[in-house]
């Protein structure tokens, strides 16, 4: 690309790089948000449909769960990226509500273009757009009711409310699930200055192809993909007193290149039998602990093996650190990290620790543990596309639960909370005036997707819902009204427990309102491929580029 400057042509970009200016630039853009919501928006809800994604590879994954959905897409277009973004932000900091931020993001989008259209400048629009997300942040504090870890029924709802738009089963399968959820969150949470935390990393997520949905259980301890390393070792011990060693059960190699020379058979018999008598030593030494099961981080020598299970001690080698500091928590046992001064180790406690065979496979069930701090949803399902979906659906009501019991504060779902924004925001675009009250007014209406979405995927007449939502949030105590999909109508949902937390809703506005201000301020797209002999600019928009 070059330019005439006073009659001399003066060279900016190379050969074949391409450029988008002004509106047209933010034009495609908001076009593609919009684009990127539609697609995820027919998930929404417990109502919502399905997406079968298919890789390069041909590998398939079935889904509704958005951030699965943006990242299995590979979406090429960088304001594309910006909404899978979004979605991966969503995951991270709620591990619910990907949907609802990604479908508010693209229709903040889409209202933007509207203003454009009519001449406002994008940053009134951006003014506009961050009063009312302050705004919205003060209405959801006070919409928002408390919820302590004692009220198991609230966090069990909000749990099955995170998982509703899962095709994981039936009602009762998705109430067991939800209970199983709600359960491990509060066994591994932890009060501290009386706030509660919770470590996600504590709650394990196993499956295994096989059986049913129903089959799905909580463990109160650790299940391990691993197997006990010598047939003659016991396979269910009662009453185990669990050793967790970060040390090779093996005769260890010099640290240097080193060379023995054997010069007479005696001298090779006394070197076999000293090295048998090392692994003997270190056998006696487990035994002497007390300990009758032993979980290794590396690796057990043959000889060792035998030995261990001649004093009838199960042992499990080459075990992840993630594991061993899980079964830490669960059994209370300190990892040893050397055979030395194994008296003073303290030993783990498990009632029951059993090799199982499940879905053909062996796996090690760590049971039964005293007030354990990590524990294990062991997800089952009929194929391996329906375990993966439950095992999905079981990270975001995990994630629900955790924000809930952190926050201590919830709010009505189904569109309710929404509507009563899009209210709120509507009577302070009236006090803030100029022209930032149009924005104000975008924002608010592009609020009104979240219901609108919900209706449509429910099959419910999308105009006359709305207009009855308006209607009923306009009354006295009407806040609580949303869209209840399963029944097709209008309702109030606090009665029936559709619930969701406070920070789904705080974070999705957030991040929707950050991409969309982001998006706003891009007005002028380089695409500088093309220097080097690619291609120019796909159909469609823009390559991603390093500026």
């Amino acid at each position: 690309m070059s330019r005439q400057v006073s009659g001399e042509q003066t060279v900016v970009l190379p050969e074949g790089a391409q450029r988008i200016l002004g509106r047209d630039a933010m034009r495609i853009n908001i076009a593609i948000g919009y684009a990127v919501a539609n697609i995820v928006k027919t998930t929404l809800g417990p109502k919502g449909m399905d997406k079968m994604l298919v890789s390069d590879l041909g590998d398939i994954v079935i889904t509704n769960d958005g951030a699965t959905i943006l990242e299995e897409m590979n979406v090429d277009h960088p304001a594309a990226k910006l909404m899978v973004e979004i979605a991966k932000t969503q995951d991270k900091e709620v591990g619910d509500g990907t949907t609802t931020s990604v479908v508010i993001a693209g229709n903040l989008l889409k209202k933007a273009g509207e203003l454009l259209d009519q001449g406002i400048h994008p940053t009134v629009i951006i003014k506009g757009y961050e009063l009312a997300s302050a705004k919205a942040d003060e209405v959801l504090e006070s919409c928002a009711e408390t919820v302590s870890p004692d009220d198991a029924e609230t966090l069990k709802k909000i749990s099955l409310v995170a998982m509703g738009s899962k095709g994981i089963g039936s009602d009762a399968e998705k109430e067991k699930i939800a209970g199983i959820v709600s359960g491990a969150v509060m066994q591994v949470s932890s009060e501290k200055n009386g706030k509660y935390e919770v470590d996600l990393d504590l709650i394990k997520i196993e499956k295994k192809a096989g059986g049913h949905v129903m089959d799905t259980n909580l463990v109160n301890g650790v299940v391990i993909d691993k197997e006990v390393v010598h047939s003659g070792m016991p396979k269910t011990i009662t009453d185990a007193k669990i050793m967790l060693l970060d040390t090779a059960l093996e005769i260890e190699k010099t640290e240097t290149d080193a060379k023995i020379e054997i010069t007479s058979p005696d001298k090779m018999q006394a070197f076999l039998e000293q090295e048998e008598k090392m692994m003997r030593d270190m056998a006696e030494k487990i035994a002497a602990t007390g300990a009758n099961v032993i979980f290794c981080q590396k690796g057990i020598d043959d000889l060792v093996q035998h030995f261990l299970s001649k004093k009838g001690i199960a042992a499990v080698r080459r075990v992840k650190k993630s594991d061993m500091e899980k079964l830490s928590r669960a059994t209370g046992a300190v990892i040893a990290s050397s055979l030395e001064d194994l008296k003073d180790v303290k030993l783990g406690f498990a009632g029951n620790v059993e090799e199982k065979k499940v879905g053909g496979e062996a796996m090690i069930f760590v049971e039964k543990c005293k007030d354990p701090k990590s524990v294990t949803i062991f997800v089952r399902g009929g194929t391996d596309h329906v375990v993966s979906e439950v095992e999905r659906a079981v990270v975001d009501a995990r994630g629900a639960v955790a924000s809930a019991l952190e926050d201590g504060k919830y709010v009505v779902g189904g569109g309710s909370v929404e509507m009563e924004l899009n209210r709120e925001l509507h009577s302070y675009a009236v006090e803030i005036g100029g022209r930032e009250q149009l924005a104000i007014q975008s924002f608010a209406d592009a609020l009104e997707c979240i219901p609108r979405a919900l209706s449509e995927n429910a099959g419910m007449d999308v105009i006359d819902t709305l207009v009855t939502l308006k209607n009923k949030h306009k009354e006295n105590g009407g806040k609580t009204f949303g869209v209840d999909v399963l029944a097709g109508k209008v309702s109030d949902l606090k009665t029936q427990g559709i619930y969701e937390p406070l920070r789904v809703k705080s974070q999705a506005i957030s991040s929707a309102t950050e991409t969309a201000r982001l998006v706003l301020r891009i007005d002028d797209i380089i695409s500088s491929r093309g220097g080097g002999g690619g291609g120019g600019m796909p159909p469609g928009g823009m390559p991603p580029m390093d500026m």
